[in-house]
């Protein structure tokens, strides 16, 4: 094994692989049955709550982003017949914006981190080939691990309904984030984001293992819930603001006519 192989076993594999195990053994106790679909969806609760400043600095970026997107347009157009000095003006907007390059890029290797280790747990490893990664003082787990999850679905194979279901969040989350957004969405991005998004995502996960898409969707309802909360508190705060615009405005007009009288 490399030893970036053996780094990433160590130190992110193992103990993802471990308190996935935990949660699984908590669950048995007490005499209750042990559901690694429970297990699962409480890890991708504590993940997404882990990831939440990264989420939130992607909100306050996507300002940002958006501007860098069109500089790089802007650009590509009007040097589109001087390649040369194309890559040279690219160059200078990605050297300019480094803090949101490397958010971008820390995001991204997160959640590239995450769908490979869920791959690994549920293709391999509750199969039996990675037991030996189970530190030596965690609790005695009675095997073979419960992977039928709520006595029904089986996270170690495909399933097509929970396939549909990761889908249609997909497009539920896209449309909600296009509803609530503040910028103006053009027609690609509606096909792009509504309807090729969550048609690509059934075809990618329709053979992979249900586990992960447990993870993701999981993952989903909680960033559904997210982007909820800050719609609201952001209606809430515009809703306030036009209040106290609207009572200083009246106030300072009882003044004025104070003065006349």
């Amino acid at each position: 094994m490399s030893l970036i192989g053996h780094f990433f076993i160590v130190f992110i594999y193992q103990p993802f692989f471990n308190v996935l195990i935990f949660f699984y053994w908590l669950l048995g106790l007490g005499g209750g049955v042990a559901d690694m679909g429970i297990a699962v969806i409480i890890l991708s609760v504590i993940v997404r709550i882990i990831l939440l400043p990264v989420s939130l600095a992607g909100d306050r970026t996507e300002k940002e982003r958006r501007e860098i997107n069109a500089k790089l347009n802007r650009i590509e157009k009007e040097f589109a017949h001087e390649p040369i000095r194309l890559k040279q003006e690219y160059k200078k907007v990605l050297h300019s914006n480094k803090r949101i390059i490397f958010s971008e890029i820390l995001n991204l290797g997160i959640q590239t981190l995450v769908a490979f280790m869920l791959w690994r747990v549920f293709e391999t490893g509750l199969e039996g080939q990675d037991l030996h990664l189970i530190y030596h003082f965690m609790p005695k787990i009675h095997l073979p691990f419960n992977l039928i999850f709520l006595g029904k679905y089986d996270l170690s194979r495909p399933n097509i309904i929970l396939n549909l279901i990761q889908s249609f969040l997909i497009f539920l989350f896209e449309t909600l984030l296009m509803l609530t957004s503040t910028y103006k969405v053009e027609r690609k991005d509606v096909i792009r984001l509504q309807f090729t998004l969550p048609l690509v995502s059934f075809l990618i996960f329709m053979f992979m293992p249900s586990g992960k898409k447990l993870f993701i969707i999981t993952s989903l309802i909680f960033s559904i819930l997210l982007v909820s909360y800050k719609t609201i508190k952001r209606t809430y705060a515009d809703y306030k603001l036009k209040a106290e615009t609207k009572e200083a405005a009246k106030l300072a007009g009882e003044k004025v006519e104070t003065i006349v009288k």
